[in-house]
């Protein structure tokens, strides 16, 4: 099936595409050729693509298949599009929203603001912890398995709490606006920080049943190898 066509009609997909280093302009090359073209696994590409479109869909044994290396540098590079444009796209909107909404709106986007921070702050840790520590531990443990020594690292292998903070977080900004929003403000920059914040959400929910269910299993029986 053309790449082009299924991006087209699902555009939540671009984002998706480019973590995998796929630029826009695929003509009418098929998802196969797209990927023979950037040197990507097409059944991994389709496995994710999937997940997100549809979240019924979720072939655990097949993507359990994947190489620990694989699903890691997908997970790295969403990581890194969160902080370089998910992130300050919700930034921008937001304090555009509040400089232009009325005194009496004030208690709603202090509360709105707070927990924007706690987000933010739960977010970066989580990736910092990411970067530094669990995912060079899971590379490093992964290649000691495939050198047959299987020697076990020390980093988490249990799914954080934190991960699913996040998600909570951006249910309850949304919540705020959506339920207790009340005097003057502007309608589109509303929308616009609304539907930034469920794009985000969503994302987030389909990173971390990636992480949860695939990621975190496949870590926690290397390391239960690794103790045997």
């Amino acid at each position: 099936m053309p790449l082009g066509e299924i991006v087209h009609e699902y555009p939540m997909l671009i984002p998706i595409v480019g973590r995998f280093g796929i630029r826009l302009g695929v003509g009418e090359k098929s998802i196969g050729e797209v990927a023979d073209q950037y040197g990507v696994d097409a059944d991994f590409l389709v496995m994710v693509l999937n997940t997100y479109l549809n979240e019924s869909y979720f072939p655990e044994q097949k993507l359990r298949s994947f190489h620990v290396s694989q699903i890691v540098d997908y997970l790295t590079k969403t990581n890194a599009y969160y902080l370089r444009f998910q992130l300050p796209n919700i930034e921008k909107h937001l304090n555009a929203f509040v400089a232009t909404s009325s005194p009496s709106s004030r208690s709603s986007l202090d509360m709105l603001n707070g927990l924007f921070q706690a987000f933010k702050r739960e977010l970066t840790g989580s990736i910092a912890r990411d970067t530094e520590v669990d995912f060079p531990a899971f590379l490093a443990l992964s290649q000691s398995c495939a050198d047959g020594g299987c020697e076990e690292p020390q980093c988490v292998s249990s799914f954080p709490e934190s991960e699913e903070q996040t998600e909570l977080l951006l249910a309850d900004m949304q919540n705020i606006l959506i339920r207790f929003l009340s005097g003057e403000y502007n309608e589109n920059l509303c929308y616009a920080v609304i539907f930034a914040l469920n794009s985000m959400e969503r994302d987030i929910r389909q990173h971390n049943r990636i992480r949860r269910r695939i990621l975190y299993p496949i870590v926690g029986a290397m390391r239960q190898n690794a103790e045997r």
